[in-house]
C-alpha cells in the first residue's frame, strides 16, 4: 500500500500547485501528517507566540486522483487514524471564543497512549480521532489551508472520522486532495481555538463519482448525513446548510419544497463545526433512515 509522506505539503489549496502524489480511482493509501503547527511545538516551553503561524495546517499533497474531473464528486472514506505518542493544546491572547480572558500564552503537552489522551493525572479522555483539514483545489485563486470553504479545507468537523465518507466537489482535473490537522479529541466548535493537536497518519480510500456533483462538502456516517456550509456569518451558514439538506430530501424522496422543509424541521438537527477560523462552519444532520438508508449519491 502506498504511503504519502509528510515532507511534501502545500500552504494553500490552489490549481497552481503541482501534484506531489498520485492515486488511482478506488485506491487505498496512507497519508502521514505532522500536527497543525508543523512540529514547531514539542515541549511546554514552546509557545504559540514563538512559532510561524503562517505555515499552520499545511496540507500533505496535493494528491492527484485518476479519473477525477470538474463534473465529478470525490468520495474520501476514512479507514483508520493513528496518532503519535503526544498531542498539544495551546492558549494564547485572543485565541478562541474566550481568548480575551487569556493574559499569558501557555502550552500543555498531552500524552496519548492505550486509547486515551492523558489530560492530567486525574483526567484521561477516550480518543475521538478526526481529521481537521481535508480539501481539494478550488477552480481558481488560492485558499490558505487554515481556512474552510466549499472546497473543504480546515472544516474542523468531528464527523470526519473513521468509518465516514466525505464527499467533495471536484473543481480541477485530478481534484488535488490535501490532508492535515489530526485531532486526538475535539468538541464541536473547537471553542478554545484548538483540539488535542497531534501528528500521525490516516488510511484513506478514494473513489470518483462520475457526472454527479454537489456544491459543497457532504459527510455520511453509519447513521447520519451531514450538509456543511462555511460562510462569513452564522445566519448565512445556517441558511446554506439547511437549503442543501432540503434539496437532498426533495431529490431522494421526490418531495415538493414545502414538504421537504417540513420533514427537515421534524427530523434534522443544526450543529456547529467550528467558530474559530475567521468564518463559521455549520452542519445539518439528517438521520439516514429519513432517506431510507440510501447514499446521498
Amino acid at each position: 500500500m502506498k504511503i504519502f509522506g509528510k515532507d511534501k505539503v502545500v500552504y494553500y489549496f490552489s490549481p497552481d500547485n503541482k501534484p506531489a502524489y498520485f492515486a488511482e480511482d478506488g485506491e487505498t493509501f496512507w497519508v502521514e501528517t505532522d500536527d497543525c503547527y508543523g512540529g514547531q511545538i514539542k515541549t511546554a516551553n514552546d509557545l504559540r507566540t514563538q512559532i510561524d503561524i503562517s505555515i499552520m495546517d499545511a496540507a500533505v499533497g496535493p494528491i492527484s486522483i485518476s479519473n477525477a474531473t470538474p463534473a465529478d464528486t470525490l468520495c474520501v472514506e476514512v479507514m483508520d487514524i493513528q496518532f503519535a505518542s503526544q498531542g498539544v493544546m495551546v492558549t494564547s491572547v485572543g485565541l478562541g471564543v474566550l481568548g480575551k480572558m487569556i493574559k499569558t500564552p501557555n502550552t500543555k503537552i498531552i500524552k496519548i497512549k492505550d486509547g486515551y489522551a492523558h489530560f492530567s493525572d486525574r483526567i484521561k479522555l477516550p480518543l475521538t480521532p478526526m481529521i481537521g483539514v481535508m480539501g481539494v483545489s478550488p477552480k481558481e485563486g488560492r485558499i490558505h489551508c487554515a481556512t474552510p470553504g466549499n472546497h473543504g479545507g480546515n472544516m474542523d468537523t468531528k464527523e470526519i472520522k473513521i468509518g465516514s465518507k466525505i464527499y467533495l466537489p471536484v473543481f480541477v482535473e485530478g481534484a488535488d486532495l490535501g490532508i492535515s490537522d489530526l485531532h486526538a479529541c475535539m468538541g464541536d466548535g473547537e471553542l478554545s481555538g484548538t483540539g488535542i493537536e497531534t501528528a500521525g497518519r490516516v488510511c484513506l480510500k478514494v473513489s470518483v463519482i462520475k457526472n454527479k456533483r454537489k456544491a459543497r462538502p457532504i459527510i455520511e456516517t453509519a447513521d447520519s448525513i451531514y450538509t456543511l456550509a462555511t460562510e462569513a456569518t452564522y445566519q448565512e451558514a445556517i441558511e446554506v446548510a439547511v437549503a442543501d439538506m432540503v434539496a437532498i430530501l426533495q431529490e431522494k424522496l421526490q418531495l415538493e419544497f414545502p414538504d421537504a422543509y417540513r420533514l427537515l424541521s421534524a427530523t434534522c438537527d443544526i450543529g456547529i463545526s467550528q467558530v474559530v477560523n475567521g468564518v463559521y462552519t455549520l452542519k445539518v444532520r439528517a438521520p439516514r433512515y429519513v432517506i431510507k438508508n440510501e447514499s446521498v449519491f
